[in-house]
């Protein structure tokens, strides 16, 4: 179902060497339509600008984000902290997601664990990718991977306790807007 919002266009904190970015914070009832509190693609646009395929995020307090592209940004010809028209479409199906370079090795390493991967759902593929990628050290990050091997190779298709939606565990949140 199509949804449109009017939000404002927000500066994330950035690491010194990255690439400007944008996002915007879906409000509740805009986010309380959608299929689940996880992860999930849509087709959006800015402005009435041209469509981009987007996964939205959890923010960690039962609704989404959305990060808008610096080329999406120049199209639309807007900038951090104007107001914003925003129309989302969530997708039929999810997209198949682009798996890390790290875990795609280790994959490629444990051939039981790249046999279960390729029999996984891409809900559950999406959920084992952020399991992975929400490690904010790349100590943890290596465990998880580690970790997720283990756990398709013993036939386990869905990474457990995981909370996709970021409220209970606090793992998953909005990025911190920059001041």
């Amino acid at each position: 179902m199509k949804q449109q919002f009017k939000e404002k266009l927000r500066r994330p904190t950035l690491a010194d060497n990255e690439k400007f970015w944008a996002f915007v914070i879906l409000p509740k009832e805009v986010s309380g339509t959608l299929a689940h509190r996880g992860r999930i693609s849509v087709e959006a646009s800015i402005n009435n600008g041209s469509s981009f395929i987007v996964t939205l995020e959890p923010d960690g307090y039962l609704s989404h984000w959305l990060r808008i592209s610096a080329e999406i940004m120049t199209s639309a010809e807007v900038n951090y902290g104007d107001l914003v028209s925003v129309v989302i479409t969530p997708l039929d199906q999810e997209p198949e997601p682009e798996v890390p370079a790290d875990f795609k090795l280790a994959l490629g390493k444990a051939p039981d664990a790249g046999a279960v991967w390729a029999q996984t759902t891409v809900i559950a593929r999406l959920d084992w990718i952020h399991w992975i990628e929400s490690a904010k050290q790349s100590k943890t990050r290596a465990k998880r991977i580690a970790d997720a091997c283990d756990m398709l190779s013993s036939g386990k298709r869905r990474v457990c306790c995981f909370d996709q939606s970021g409220f209970y565990s606090k793992a998953l949140r909005a990025p911190k807007e920059a001041s």
